[in-house]
């Protein structure tokens, strides 16, 4: 039955095959597809195909941005960790005490989770699969910059006599404890959860309370 539309005004499939080119722009709309797509299929279930349909591009189309699914991991897993350094360079540059930059680190932390759950889950909720095809790799490298910087506020406040303890562990309690609010509350959703700032700030209150200096 014919629609009665002109051929302009019908509905376009979203996998309408898009103008080449848009640089940049392009790989982020890549980027955002796949993260959604290896979210919802698991890595193993998600497909170059499934991600190309998703934004309108051929298979191969899509190979000329990355060569393969490993690829896109990668490279979500390494924007992820460079948007957190950025976060604690401009931290780190300030003035204040280091226990109110490490606070202000961790809810940097805390806020990327749950502004960006799909890249979060890929960075740091990886499984054995993810790990082996390119997650594990850039923690190794970018991730592990990420937390030197971190530790590194820590010494300062235990050297300055503002915090207590092995700079090792106060760090990745801290770490460990930001990571935790956010990988329950994006994984269990159905929980009856209080207001997400309301625990998020008592649990920052009673962390930073153990560790600062009475």
């Amino acid at each position: 039955m014919e629609s009665g539309l002109p051929g302009s005004l019908l509905p376009t499939p979203r996998s309408a095959r898009k103008p080449k080119g848009e640089g940049y722009a392009r790989r982020a709309e890549i980027l955002a597809a796949a993260e959604r797509i290896f979210v919802e299929h698991g890595y193993e279930g998600a497909t170059i195909r499934k991600i190309a349909d998703e934004v309108g591009l051929s298979s191969t189309a899509l190979y000329m941005h990355f060569p393969d699914k490993a690829a896109i991991l990668h490279e979500i897993c390494r924007g992820a960790f460079e948007t957190l350094i950025a976060t604690h360079e401009g931290i780190t540059a300030e003035s204040a005490p280091a226990d109110v930059r490490l606070r202000r680190m961790i809810e940097g932390y805390v806020r990327f989770g749950f502004d960006n759950p799909n890249a979060y889950r890929l960075t740091y909720l990886t499984r054995p699969v993810e790990a082996r095809e390119g997650a594990e790799t850039v923690a190794q490298e970018t991730g592990f910059e990420l937390f030197r910087s971190f530790t590194s506020v820590v010494e300062e406040g235990v050297a300055t006599g503002r915090m207590k303890g092995d700079p090792r562990a106060i760090a990745q309690v801290i770490w460990a404890s930001g990571h935790g609010i956010v990988s329950l509350m994006i994984t269990k959703p159905y929980f009856d959860w209080v207001d997400r700032d309301e625990l998020v700030r008592v649990q920052m209150d009673a962390l930073f309370a153990g560790l600062l200096q009475s």
